[in-house]
């Protein structure tokens, strides 16, 4: 973590770099990058930043589209991917003129929305600890064309190999939760990229193999500050990826990648922090959390149906928010509930660990976009003591699918497609716009890009309609 151009500078002559790469992210999330050579690390380029065209990553119009990024140099790390030695740094887009930071910028609105917590004086930070789930596949292939619609992919431990012959050890349906080897084939490359996260500075709680059959995982990393978490996110995506390429294998964080089998979550496990006490907790409260900690989680629920357009921002998202699987399809909380879209972790119970994690978020949303509106709706929580137990939130301590269609009425539902969260947003975004930390236009702009993605699917021909109505 350099804090100084000197101390940076001297690192890459000392160290061999012969590569800078600058890595940014896109109005979806996604990572971008522009390299240089070592020898254009100058002051200059720390001072006014690398010139690039936002309108090509959906940051800005077409006819505004000239930006600079500027690099943030406590991000550095060794890229461990590159053939020849390349230090890479986060940036975050700027305005090409007077330098001041771009106002649609992800990792700028997250900064923007942990500034305005601490402008009212409700905690000095906010820790955030997110569960990163991924399938690895051996292969995928798919196809989108005018008279042909598919999607393949294949998993040396999944059960549908059996008739093929081998080793017969393999993961049946929802049966891969803590598999051991060898039904656990991946343990070696989970352990390779922890092993690299960590060398890059990236502490790592554990990883183990996830219920879902073939290929599913779990990384998870302890609670860190917002923006650091933001950064960490896109990290952990990249190793993650680009292992398990070196390996001639896939990853997808996509939620859904395969029907009837458990989808790939990112549950936000959250706490807020003032002069190094955690707000959260209570010896005397339910979880043992306080009052500030309901507030927030009576902001989140409250919230909950126009969050989702960020946290769950594409049609994928609502194949996993299905019942009967352990994703959340409705708005209450619980103690050690999974079916709960607010899950309170029984062994979380001490002044340091007491805290809540939001669960229906999935690694499809933009990292820094998806915690900047649950702090949103956390603060407003608080500022309106919206209590969630006076709202009809919970806590709901039972097994709802055993519950009678009129008790589950009780219960309000969290959106059931892309469409009905960004008409949710639509009607509930007043929120987001305080403290400048959104503004309007980009929200309206959120809207229209999600809206055309979620319409391309519906227009589609699905493959299992043609298998059900072909012949009608």
């Amino acid at each position: 973590m350099f804090k100084s151009f000197d101390a940076a500078k001297s690192h890459i002559l000392n160290d061999g770099i012969r590569m800078i790469d600058l890595k940014f992210t896109d109005l979806g999330g996604r990572w971008r990058h522009v390299s240089l050579p070592a020898g254009q690390f100058t002051q200059d380029l720390v001072e006014n930043g690398v010139a690039f065209d936002g309108s090509a990553v959906g940051l800005r119009p077409v006819k505004a589209g000239d930006m600079v990024l500027m690099l943030d140099l406590s991000t550095e790390f060794r890229d461990p991917f590159w053939d020849v030695p390349c230090l890479s740094f986060i940036c975050s887009a700027y305005e090409a003129d007077d330098k001041t930071p771009f106002v649609r910028d992800p990792r700028n609105i997250a900064v923007r929305a942990e500034a305005y917590l601490r402008e009212l004086g409700l905690a000095d930070e906010s820790r955030w600890g997110p569960e990163y789930e991924f399938y690895v596949f051996d292969s995928v292939s798919f196809e989108n064309r005018v008279n042909a619609a598919s999607y393949m992919v294949e998993s040396n431990e999944a059960d549908w190999q059996s008739a093929r012959g081998g080793h017969g050890h393999l993961i049946p349906l929802h049966g891969g939760y803590h598999a051991i080897p060898p039904k656990d084939q991946l343990f070696n490359l989970r352990s390779e990229i922890v092993m690299l996260l960590e060398s890059m500075g990236i502490e790592v709680k554990y990883h183990h193999h996830e219920v879902g059959g073939p290929g599913q995982c779990e990384i998870e990393t302890p609670l860190m500050g917002l923006l650091r978490c933001g950064d960490v996110t896109q990290v952990v995506k990249y190793v993650t990826k680009m292992t398990a390429h070196r390996h001639q294998k896939t990853v997808t964080f996509m939620p859904k990648p395969l029907y009837g089998e458990a989808g790939n979550g990112m549950h936000f496990h959250q706490q807020l922090h003032k002069k190094g006490r955690n707000l959260f907790f209570d010896a005397d409260g339910y979880g043992k959390l306080s009052d500030v900690a309901l507030f927030y989680i009576g902001g989140l629920l409250t919230h909950g149906p126009a969050i989702l357009a960020f946290t769950n921002p594409t049609t994928n998202s609502y194949s996993r928010l299905v019942p009967g699987f352990e994703a959340p399809v409705n708005a209450f909380f619980s103690l050690g509930n999974r079916s709960a879209a607010i899950r309170v972790p029984k062994y979380a119970d001490r002044p340091d660990t007491a805290r809540f994690e939001f669960r229906p978020p999935d690694a499809t949303s933009n990292v820094y976009l998806a915690m900047a509106v649950q702090l949103m709706a956390g603060i407003d929580g608080i500022q309106r003591k919206l209590d969630p137990r006076k709202l009809g939130f919970g806590p709901i301590d039972q097994n709802i699918f055993t519950w009678t269609e009129e008790q589950r009425k009780s219960i309000k539902p969290l959106p059931g497609s892309l469409r009905e969260a960004l008409d949710a947003l639509e009607r509930d975004s007043e929120f987001l716009l305080r403290g400048g930390v959104f503004d309007p236009g980009q929200l309206e702009e959120w809207i229209k890009v999600k809206r055309e993605e979620y319409y391309s699917v519906r227009n589609r021909p699905h493959p299992f309609e043609v298998a059900m109505y072909f012949d009608v």
